[in-house]
């Protein structure tokens, strides 16, 4: 609605009651964007007008936030010049103008689970909670998910008796109607059916994951084969508003680099984590929410701020951890071979009441509150998420380890591929008679210094014509001398592997369809071991090589094998 002394000069649509909602952070704004449209949906009686509160340390891209929204903002200093009927924000600690109308405070995680820094003192103070003095004033009404949060709310905050409202987590709710929609996040976020998706949820503060182990998703995907993970990273926003996005890149930038899947902070960490087939958290909220969704989690860190006898505490009680310089495969593995949705599910249910039921309940609280009757039209459902944006970069280098086994008139290679930017964080198996490590990158590799070092050199992008894919090897086999192959993919299937000698090998597949860069580790394990590449038929398997067990079988997600065959192609030149 226009906004200023005379603003009823202006406006266009009448309306009976204004709701100011008051912006102060990214957490507690975007906690309301996904919230309030439906409440307040077709409703011409309301008018919304967002006051942007910039006190807090974290209100960097609030308003950048609000004005993509399309929101009306107006600085905090106007709300002189509006006569509120309700007060609506995610965030306990805005200075409330005076006045009589009803202030109803939303939380912007899941209950009071957290001891944070108070910022108008140097104590701690409890997160969710408004003040003393606005408990007092009988204006303040607190949105809680489940009645456990009463009663721990009146052992600390005697002045809370009363002013509770419970309504259930509109989150928690979207997360389980986006459970039928999983697939397509999936696919959205560029995940294969046949790799598992590992999301890292970082709270924010020196206990953090991030704050305790910055390194930790570089070392994630350095210890998990690309070819059958994903990793992704779903960060609180007050790291980004405290550090600026630039900072949070440039600290993760070899991460980045390896396909690290880095969630923005509105709206898509959700769909996100339905995706998710493992959490590695904290004591944030994200933890909590993919843990009652039911995903296997590893606790990589937990801290001290964490507040006793909630629910986010007691699932440190029950949650595997995570050694940060240990086997972090076998971690994430033996995670979900072990997971047991039970404990986690009586988590759930002390942190949660009402499922399926936050939206519409939410709605009657705020138009009781408007003293307005509720609109006609059906109580509120929580939307079916929408599918995200993929927010990573593809990968362009590897390092390549690859594992011959079997006879040698039908060999099986098993390769192991780790982005070359984290190769530095995880392990390298040793080299034997038959177990070679590589560098391959591809064509657009940024970092001239790992393109000159490559042994193969992969162009992911089909080629049109054969022709036009022996003329690439060729030119590219020359531009880099120290390159034992190139390979290129070929329009219509297949691929074609140039070697140095001039010689070229066709690589069909039957099975699963693969890119460029497996067959070209198959000729080149071949190579190193003498075996004949002259229409040879081998196993290509992607696995932990290592972690062979006692049948010779490679330890892993069980990923079906695909078969190539090569054979022999006119040589170039």
């Amino acid at each position: 609605m226009p906004i200023g002394h005379d603003a009823h000069r202006w406006r266009t649509f009448p309306s009976e009651r204004t709701l100011v909602v008051a912006a102060r952070t990214v957490t507690s704004t975007v906690r309301v964007l996904e919230t309030l449209p439906s409440l307040v949906r077709d409703d011409t009686r309301v008018s919304v007008v967002f006051a942007y509160d910039p006190t807090s340390a974290f209100n960097s891209g609030v308003l950048d936030l609000l004005h993509s929204a399309g929101c009306r903002v107006a600085p905090w200093e106007q709300l002189g010049s509006i006569t509120p009927d309700l007060i609506l924000s995610a965030s306990e600690n805005i200075d409330v103008p005076e006045g009589d109308c009803p202030v109803l405070v939303l939380p912007h995680g899941i209950g009071f689970q957290k001891h944070v820094p108070d910022s108008r003192s140097r104590r701690e103070r409890l997160s969710g909670v408004v003040s003393d003095s606005l408990l007092e004033s009988g204006r303040a009404w607190l949105a809680i998910s489940h009645p456990a949060q009463e009663e721990q709310l009146l052992a600390t905050h005697p002045k809370a008796a009363g002013r509770t409202l419970l309504v259930g987590d509109p989150c928690i709710d979207e997360l389980a109607a986006g459970r039928t929609h999983r697939q397509a996040y999936r696919e959205a976020l560029g995940v294969a059916a046949h790799q598992r998706l590992v999301m890292v949820s970082s709270t924010w503060g020196p206990s953090s994951l991030l704050g305790r182990h910055p390194d930790l998703v570089a070392r994630l995907l350095a210890h998990l084969p690309c070819d059958e993970y994903r990793v992704g990273a779903i960060v609180h926003p007050n790291v980004w508003s405290a550090h600026g996005s630039w900072q949070l890149r440039t600290h993760q930038a070899a991460a980045l680099d390896a396909g690290l899947l880095l969630m923005p902070t509105v709206h898509a960490w959700r769909p996100a984590l339905v995706a998710a087939d493992v959490v590695v958290g904290d004591h944030g909220s994200v933890t909590l929410y993919g843990a009652s969704a039911g995903t296997p989690l590893l606790l990589a860190a937990f801290g001290a701020d964490a507040v006793p006898g909630t629910a986010g505490h007691d699932l440190a009680a029950v949650a595997p951890r995570l050694d940060p310089r240990g086997d972090l495969r076998r971690q994430v593995e033996d995670a979900v071979r072990a997971h047991a949705p039970g404990p986690y599910a009586t988590i759930a249910a002390r942190a949660f009441a009402e499922p399926g039921h936050a939206l519409a309940r939410l709605r009657t609280a705020v138009y009781e509150l408007l003293k307005l009757p509720e609109p006609r039209t059906a109580p509120p459902i929580s939307p079916v998420l929408p599918v995200p944006d993929p927010p990573g970069a593809p990968v362009t280098s590897w390092q390549v380890t690859t594992d011959v086994t079997g006879d040698d008139e039908a060999p099986t290679v098993t390769v192991r591929r780790i982005p070359a930017t984290v190769s530095a964080y995880g392990p390298t198996p040793p080299d034997s008679p038959t177990r070679f490590t590589h560098l391959a990158c591809a064509d657009d590799e940024r970092d001239p210094r790992l393109t000159e070092s490559a042994s193969v050199v992969v162009r992911p992008r089909p080629a049109p014509t054969t022709t036009g894919a022996l003329r690439w090897i060729e030119d590219t086999l020359t531009r880099l001398p120290g390159s034992l192959l190139a390979t290129s993919a070929v329009r219509g299937g297949g691929c074609l592997v140039g070697l140095r000698d001039g010689r070229v090998v066709e690589a069909t597949v039957t099975g699963r369809g693969t890119d460029p860069g497996l067959p070209a580790a198959v000729v080149h394990a071949l190579l190193c071991t003498g075996l004949e590449l002259d229409d040879a038929q081998v196993t290509l398997r992607t696995g932990d090589i290592g972690s062979i067990d006692d049948t010779g079988d490679i330890g892993g997600i069980g990923d079906e094998d695909v078969v190539l065959r090569l054979r022999p192609t006119p040589s170039r030149g």
